[in-house]
């Protein structure tokens, strides 16, 4: 939505050109009062122009005051008229009086607003004689009610915030001086100071200075600066903003003691850091190697299940995280796929991860997959053990792996290194004790703690979307306790905890940190690898995650205007490049996987795919089955679904063939990504060629009545066929190209005639042969094209 400028101008008051040359000098580009602007600017302008209409309300009551106080000299015959000395008696009185008026109830003090000023002026007269029964006492009084009467009313407007004021009306001075006080303590309360600790992140500041982020972020955008809404901020940009809203900034830095900003960190730090709330906590180790060295089944035997076999084709394609009791003590494991499809997935498994299980087969040593591993593990800052693996198998080396681990520069313990090695048999279980003791050795040295009694945070190792659940994800708890009923906030999901599982899928009642648990409740599947934190309740966690969207979507459509924006006047380059663009052929797809995870991967393994004829363009990707919504989207924007490890939805197969949406579907991701190649392929013109078939030579030409004639040849190589194709040379020049339509051996129709044969040879729609002409004849082979 948009606003015009003349529909703003009149909400602001200002004149339609004033507002023009305003919006221009900000960076809009208006050309009349018919243009428009977003409504985000337009309800920023509308805040920055409506605050000067405060103080114009208060300079109405002003002016307001002073046109009724003229009313107060009309006073009827009778009255008394005090002189200077009885004005500052009064002022006196009433000094000492208003101290008991202000504990005194509203409806006390109102009878003495009507007798104060009447019984104040013909008291003190009255007073002297100190008698009451004099009669011309008496007659004024009457009177004098209407004497207070009008000076009175104009008092009783700015009486009415505060009561005891109405007395003090009666003098010219009384109402500068509470007005004074009013704007003072108005001011007092306008300023505020705010203390903060960089880095300063816009949501945080947002709350701050009282603004919502997106708000804060549209400002920005007018200064020139693109922020998201967990980005940080400059400190002189910050204390601008903060004075544009009437606060002052005061930034603190680290060792700078502060009286009012300062105690807010202290207090957190200590819930949460503070080693006096620290306890041991189990290590988190993560399992990482190349394909089919043994890691699963590593995991196997020390969890004494059997996963292998519930994954297709015997490969790791999802992370499993479980935990284990070795000696009294608890271990997590993580387990990540080897395939080099799923290098997010162990990346982010190192990240999560303290001790990184380095696992190497003894009869393959390093590979590919096995050095990126290693990489990770040391960008991760883990502890790293290397299990060498089937050391009982045919050509196992043991040697071998540890001379590579030296080049490696990861030297083994035994080989004067401080890498922990251990030969290990995943298969018959040999060494996994040992192995198991060195990771709560190394967890030892590390001295793992958290504080379990500070808000739960942690990593979301895995999310999916289960039948009958909704989505789930698998999480490690790294501070705090995690309990059902928590509110948590991951990016743009939130959750409100409904129950938790173990690996094995017993219901767990709080997680500790260090432990993972699947966790269920979640609005969506949030993000692998992205942490999340806790929030009072669920209102205000889905109130955070509403903004990350607004501010996420602020800033993908200023991102892409800059772009547009930077693009320029167009060069011959880029219109050649925009036409072969055209030409060049498109496969879009629509990807769904069953976890967060493989979706990444297998977006990413299928835009590596490499191809200068084809374009491949993931237009949408979900986790889930496919739904027939998918297959609306597919249909409408001329797609391919691109299923891993999903089922279909009831209708969807019938829905797919009435719309002729393709659905590829796989369990293992090579294979799929094979799949998604060919169907690449499919998308080129097929490319046809021709292969030399047979030559013959014109030796007579023979005619067969009504102006037909027959080439009568001899075959001198391969092999004349009927109904192929054939062309006729004269002197090295092409004369005709047609079908081969008639083809005799003597009198006989025959199928072809081989070289060394003599044949009557027709083209079709062709009869003047001549002796010495050449024919030869072709095959045409279908090839498809490569990408």
């Amino acid at each position: 939505m948009s606003v015009r400028i003349h529909q703003l101008s009149k909400d602001i008051g200002m004149e339609n050109k004033e507002l023009i040359a305003l919006l221009r000098s900000r960076g809009f580009e208006v050309k009349s009062a018919s243009s428009t602007i977003d409504n985000i600017s337009a309800d920023a302008i509308r805040e920055e122009y409506s605050k000067p209409e405060e103080p114009s309300a208060e300079e109405a009551a002003s002016e307001a005051k002073e046109e009724e106080k003229p009313a107060a000299p009309q006073i009827p015959a009778g009255a008394f008229v005090k002189s200077a000395e009885d004005i500052q008696r009064e002022r006196e009185a009433k000094a000492a009086a208003e101290k008991e008026e202000k504990e005194k109830a509203a409806g006390k003090e109102k009878p003495k607003e009507a007798t104060g000023p009447k019984a104040e002026e013909p008291a003190e007269p009255v007073k002297k004689p100190t008698s009451p029964p004099p009669a011309p006492a008496t007659p004024p009084k009457p009177p004098a009610p209407p004497a207070g009467g009008p000076p009175k009313p104009p008092s009783t407007p700015p009486s009415t915030p505060a009561p005891p004021k109405p007395p003090a009306a009666s003098a010219p001075e009384a109402p500068e001086e509470s007005s004074g006080e009013r704007e003072s303590s108005e001011a007092s309360d306008e300023i505020k100071t705010i203390h903060v600790k960089p880095p300063i992140v816009v949501r945080d500041f947002a709350g701050e200075i009282g603004l919502k982020p997106f708000k804060l972020i549209s400002e920005l955008m007018e200064m020139g600066i693109f922020a998201s809404m967990n980005q940080s901020i400059e400190e002189d940009v910050a204390k601008n903003l903060a004075e544009r809203h009437g606060c002052i900034l005061e930034v603190h830095h680290r060792g700078e003691g502060s009286e009012q900003g300062g105690a807010k960190p202290k207090e957190e730090k200590p819930d949460e850091d503070d080693p006096r709330f620290l306890e041991p906590r189990p290590p988190v180790v993560c399992i990482l190697g190349h394909v089919d060295h043994g890691k699963t089944t590593l995991l196997d035997t020390i969890r004494k299940a059997n996963v292998t076999a519930g994954e297709a084709g015997g490969i790791t394609q999802h992370i499993g995280a479980y935990q284990i009791e070795h000696k009294d003590q608890k271990i997590s494991f993580v387990d990540t796929p080897g395939h080099a499809a799923f290098s997010k997935m162990r990346s982010r498994g190192a990240n999560v991860t303290d001790v990184a299980v380095l696992v190497i087969a003894a009869d393959d040593a390093f590979k590919p997959q096995t050095d990126e591993a290693l990489k990770f593990a040391k960008e991760a800052n883990n502890a790293i053990v290397v299990a060498i693996n089937k050391i009982d198998s045919k050509g196992s080396n043991p040697d071998r792996v540890k001379q590579q681990m030296q080049e490696k520069g990861i030297a083994p313990e035994e080989w004067g290194g401080e890498t922990v090695t251990v030969e290990v048999s995943a298969l018959n279980g040999t060494n996994i004790d040992e192995l198991l003791d060195m990771i709560l050795l190394q967890a030892e040295v590390l001295e793992l703690k958290a504080n379990p009694k500070c808000p739960p945070s942690g990593t979301v190792v895995e999310s999916q979307v289960e039948l009958g659940r909704g989505a789930t994800a698998t999480v490690i708890v790294e501070r705090g306790t995690l309990k059902k009923g928590d509110a948590l906030l991951c990016g743009e999901v939130y959750c409100r905890v409904k129950s938790m599982t173990d690996a094995d899928g017993n219901m767990l009642k709080s997680v500790p940190p260090g432990t993972p648990a699947r966790v269920m409740g979640w609005s969506d599947t949030p993000a692998s690898g992205a942490k999340f934190t806790s929030e009072k309740n669920e209102k205000a966690a889905k109130r955070a995650a509403e903004e990350a969207m607004q501010a996420r979507k602020l800033t993908d459509a200023a991102e892409s205007a800059e772009k547009s924006g930077e693009g320029g006047a167009a060069t011959v380059e880029d219109l050649f490049a925009a036409i072969e663009n055209q030409q060049k052929k498109s496969l879009r797809v629509i990807v769904k996987s069953d976890v967060h995870g493989s979706t990444e991967a297998l977006v990413s393994a299928l835009e590596e795919i490499e191809s200068d004829k084809v374009d491949l363009e993931v237009i949408s990707k979900g986790v889930g089955h496919v739904t027939k919504n998918d297959v609306t989207l597919a249909s409408a924007g001329g797609a391919v679904i691109v299923g891993f490890n999903v089922k279909l939805d009831n209708g969807v197969q019938s829905l797919a063939k009435h719309h002729d949406v393709r659905i590829i579907q796989h369990e293992i991701i090579y294979e799929l990504i094979d799949q998604v190649e060919e169907a690449m392929a499919e998308l080129l013109d097929a490319e046809y060629i021709e292969s030399k078939s047979g030559a013959a030579e014109v030796r007579q030409v023979f005619s067969v009545g009504k102006g037909r004639n027959v080439a009568g040849c001899m075959i001198t190589e391969g092999t004349i066929k009927r109904n192929g194709i054939a062309r006729l040379m004269r002197g090295g020049e092409l004369i005709h190209e047609g079908k081969v339509d008639t083809l005799k051996r003597f009198k006989d129709d025959v199928k072809e005639v081989r070289a060394g044969y003599e044949c009557g040879i027709n083209i079709s729609e062709y009869n003047d042969y001549q002796e010495g002409d050449t024919i030869e004849c072709f095959e045409v082979e279908e090839q498809r094209p490569s990408l």
